[in-house]
C-alpha cells in the first residue's frame, strides 16, 4: 500500500501526536496500553514524527487519557442496550475497535480532510459511520439516529474551541440526546494559557482556547447537568508501571493542586 502523505494544518495536525503516542507506549515492555492499530497507521502514512518533539511526559498522559475513556465507553456500552457512541474529533484513533463493541451504532467525527485518511485504514459498516464535518457545525448531528441516550467522546478536542462553542456543543448534544453522557479532558485556565508553547503546539500552529477550574462554570449550560467523575492523571493506577523519575514527576504533580487541576478528564451527565 502506498503511503498516505499528511498535509493537515493547525488543529487537525495534532491528531497525529496521540496516534504516535499510543504506538510508542505499545512497544514498551509493560505499556498503558497496547494499540498495533497505531503501528500499522504510522507504517502507512508519509510524515516526520520526530518534527513534533513530543515530551515522554505528553506520551503518557496521552495513554492514560485513551485508557480512561476507553473504559467509560466500555462501562456504558455495558449498561445500555443499544448504544449510540459519538466520537467527536476522532483521527485516526481506533477506539472503535479497541473496546467492546457488540451492540449499537458508533460514529466517528472530523474535519472532511481527516476522515478523507481515516477512510484508507478504516472501512464503514452497517453500524459503523463516519462523518465528515467540523464539530461546530452542528448540521452533523442530523446524520445520527435519535434513539439515544449517547455515549459521547471528546478526546483532545474542546481545548482548540472557544468557549461558546462548547458551551453550544453541550447544550445541542443535550437536547438531541437527553441522559446521555460526554467525557471529555480539559486544561486549567491557566494552562489553557501557557501550554501554547508546547513543541508539538507550536508546530502545527494549533492553539489552543478553552480552559475550565471548577465544573460548576458548565453545570449552569444545561437543566440536569451533572459531574459523574472528575479524574486526574495522577491518581492513575499505571503510574506504577513508569519508570523511576516518571513515577517521581507525577506523584510529585500529585501533591499540589493546581498541578493535579492542570489536565485532567471529565465525566459528565447531560
Amino acid at each position: 500500500m502506498d503511503k498516505q502523505r499528511i498535509k493537515l494544518t493547525q488543529e487537525k495536525e495534532t491528531l497525529l501526536v496521540p496516534l504516535y503516542s499510543k504506538a510508542m507506549e505499545s512497544a514498551r515492555t509493560q505499556p498503558i496500553l497496547i494499540d498495533t492499530k497505531a503501528n500499522e497507521i504510522l507504517a502507512g502514512i508519509d510524515y516526520e514524527f520526530k518534527d513534533l518533539q513530543i515530551p515522554r511526559q505528553t506520551l503518557i498522559t496521552l495513554a492514560m487519557r485513551a485508557k480512561k475513556m476507553d473504559s467509560v465507553v466500555n462501562e456504558f456500552s455495558a449498561h445500555v442496550e443499544n448504544p449510540i457512541i459519538l466520537h467527536l474529533g476522532c483521527g485516526l484513533d481506533n477506539r472503535v475497535n479497541s473496546v467492546n463493541r457488540a451492540k449499537g451504532d458508533w460514529y466517528d467525527l472530523d474535519f472532511p480532510e481527516v476522515i478523507e485518511i481515516r477512510k484508507h485504514f478504516y472501512q464503514e459498516s452497517e453500524h459503523y459511520h463516519m462523518i465528515s464535518s467540523s464539530v461546530t457545525d452542528l448540521t452533523w448531528l442530523s446524520q445520527v439516529k435519535e434513539n439515544g441516550p449517547a455515549c459521547i467522546i471528546a478526546e483532545g478536542l474542546l481545548m482548540y474551541l472557544t468557549e461558546d462553542a462548547v458551551k453550544q456543543l453541550f447544550i445541542s448534544l443535550q437536547t438531541r440526546w437527553p441522559s446521555s453522557e460526554i467525557c471529555f479532558d480539559a486544561y486549567s485556565r491557566l494552562t489553557a494559557k501557557s501550554v501554547n508553547n508546547h513543541p508539538s503546539i507550536k508546530k502545527t500552529g494549533a492553539r489552543i482556547y478553552w480552559g475550565i477550574d471548577n465544573f460548576a462554570e458548565i453545570q449552569g449550560w444545561g437543566k440536569g447537568v451533572q459531574l459523574i467523575e472528575e479524574w486526574y492523571f495522577t491518581d492513575s493506577e499505571d503510574i506504577a508501571s513508569l519508570d523511576f523519575l516518571d513515577r517521581l514527576l507525577f506523584r510529585t504533580m500529585g501533591s499540589f493542586h493546581a498541578a493535579k487541576k492542570a489536565h485532567r478528564v471529565l465525566h459528565v451527565q447531560l
